[in-house]
């Protein structure tokens, strides 16, 4: 038992002989905002694997409020407790209006596309609203999702993860490929999911990383080498030799 949202003790993972995580421990307050940063092949992408269920750690506790083991959980059941995840690529249907994207999301267990044909209740549109606000595409609820910027199409893809009311979002490298302006409005956005969700954000931008003004975990070599707020892990030697030195 714990009073973390989302607790890591001693998690390691090996491919062959090498291990990917090296006994990982990480601890997630209910409502906080983390972002995590570290060389390629630190860990981040396998961290989040163990997470969503992907990849089950060979030893190791991985605890999702308070004593939910994810370990022992699939992919849709972790989806099902509240844990979302969007990867670095945006995936959206782009032959489908932003509005139909996220009713498809919204759906869930109604199935994809006779969701579209079905009637959307009162309550269904009014989310829908809410959260085309709320990713800053309101304005473009009838357009095409293909049309949108790379930029927006990430947005949308956080709106469909947030259709899903998850506790917690994971967010791979949410602002590559953005242009300057859509970086800053991303800062604001994120700000605005995380009064009401917990959120980590891996991400190698680190003018991103410093805008969010939130605590950073710094991975090397599948383990925590520094944490705390960006200017302390910024001015650590360890950390400028193995990765913002490169």
């Amino acid at each position: 038992m714990t009073d973390a949202l989302l607790y890591l003790d001693g998690v390691t993972v090996s491919f062959g002989g090498f291990r990917a995580l090296n006994s990982l421990s990480l601890w997630l307050a209910p409502g906080e905002m983390r972002a995590v940063i570290g060389p390629n092949g630190a860990g981040k992408t396998t961290m989040m694997d163990v997470i969503t269920g992907k990849t089950r750690p060979d030893s190791g506790t991985v605890l999702f409020n308070g004593d939910v083991d994810l370990s022992r959980l699939d992919e849709p059941a972790i989806a099902r407790l509240g844990i979302g995840r969007k990867f670095q690529r945006p995936s959206v249907f782009e032959p489908l209006s932003v509005h139909d994207n996220l009713l498809l999301a919204l759906a869930g267990k109604r199935g994809p596309f006779a969701a579209i044909e079905a009637r959307v209740s009162a309550a269904e549109e009014a989310r829908i609203e809410e959260i085309l606000a709320l990713i800053r595409l309101a304005e473009f609820r009838d357009r095409l999702a293909g049309s949108l910027s790379h930029g927006q199409k990430q947005w949308l893809e956080i709106g469909m993860l947030l259709a899903q009311d998850p506790e917690l979002l994971l967010l791979d490298e949410p602002v590559a490929g953005m242009t300057d302006a859509e970086t800053e409005e991303t800062v604001r956005l994120l700000r605005d999911i995380n009064r009401e969700k917990s959120v980590i954000v891996v991400e190698h931008d680190m003018s991103f990383v410093r805008a969010l003004g939130v605590k950073v975990t710094v991975l090397h070599e599948g383990a925590v080498l520094a944490e705390g707020s960006i200017d302390r892990v910024s001015a650590d030697p360890r950390v400028i030799d193995v990765y913002l030195g490169r």
